[in-house]
């Protein structure tokens, strides 16, 4: 997979520390194998990639699928939220959206059947 490639070393920190919100630069780490929030978010972000790292993200996401559950603590505080609510349709799975100005276009009012007009006899 040379799409997916290790960028970054994670490792747990002595301490805990507050995630900085303005730091550009600070990996998330995302465990989609124990978490299924994860796994969802992983989706999302397959349905938005460049075609190469989309498929290789669709087989990590196989993957997952046919191996072993696993849920770790905050995959299993998410597994009950994830569960309730709907599964938004894949980006390649939506209808696309027609142009408003085109649909105006064609459609036109049909001419009304009328008295023809003609010139009036005295």
């Amino acid at each position: 997979m040379p799409e997916l490639t290790r960028r970054y070393i994670v490792m747990t920190m002595a301490t805990e520390a507050p995630f900085d919100l303005q730091d550009p630069d600070a990996p998330f780490v995302l465990k989609p194998w124990k978490d299924p929030a994860a796994l969802r978010a992983l989706e999302a972000y397959r349905d938005h990639a460049y075609p190469e790292l989309a498929s290789e993200i669709a087989a990590w996401i196989e993957a997952i699928g046919s191996g072993p559950r696993i849920r770790g603590g905050v995959g299993a505080r998410n597994e009950a939220h994830v569960a309730t609510r709907p599964r938004p349709r894949p980006a390649s799975a939506r209808p696309k959206a027609k142009p408003k100005a085109a649909k105006a276009a064609k459609k036109r009012p049909a001419k009304k059947a009328g008295k023809a007009k003609g010139k009036r006899r005295s």
